[in-house]
């Protein structure tokens, strides 16, 4: 997906919801900050929103602009909706979003997840899938390892791994040198 299409997605969802505020906590959200990422960041065709205003209307998303929706056939690209709750994010992530908003968008705003709060939820989640997408965001120079640490803290123990998490930023931060994450015993 390609930051045209979380536009797109974006000005969609807030047509079909009524709300000019659409939160995005997947991995497209990295679009916010990096308009241009590797390629690697961007495989995925679907992106994770929902209305940040009218919780009860994100039934509308899906139905609208859902995976195998009209919408996913002409343009290939869909929305999943999530709510709040899905997130697995450091404490405060909200007041972190990181806010795309520019014409392609209309009125609306993409709040999105801000990318080391992203990282820390992927790396929580430890499919293989989102420790190459870390992986990559590592290699790639986009994060910041000492952020990170400084924000497992703010993690929920009952939904992440606090010494799994901490394991794993160190062979983000040591990753040139030993090579892929996905490599490691027991991580």
């Amino acid at each position: 997906m390609r930051r045209v299409h979380l536009e797109h997605i974006i000005r969609a969802a807030a047509g079909v919801t009524g709300d000019n505020e659409i939160v995005v906590i997947g991995s497209q959200a990295i679009l916010a900050q990096v308009p241009d990422p590797p390629e690697e960041l961007t495989v995925s065709m679907e992106a994770d929103v929902f209305p940040k205003n009218l919780l009860e209307m994100a039934d509308a998303i899906d139905g609208a602009l859902g995976e195998f929706s009209p919408f996913h056939d002409e343009f290939g690209y869909y929305a999943s909706t999530v709510g709040p709750e899905t997130a697995v994010a450091p404490e405060g992530w909200m007041q972190r979003l990181v806010p795309l908003r520019n014409e392609n968008t209309g009125d609306a705003i993409g709040w999105c997840l801000e990318l080391h709060d992203l990282i820390l939820a992927k790396l929580a989640a430890g499919r293989d899938k989102d420790l190459r997408y870390c992986e990559t965001a590592a290699r790639t120079g986009l994060v910041d390892t000492a952020k990170l640490r400084t924000r497992i803290p703010l993690m929920t123990p009952e939904r992440a791994d606090l010494g799994r998490l901490y394991g794993y930023v160190e062979r983000l931060e040591s990753l040139r040198l030993k090579g892929p994450l996905l490599r490691g015993p027991g991580l």
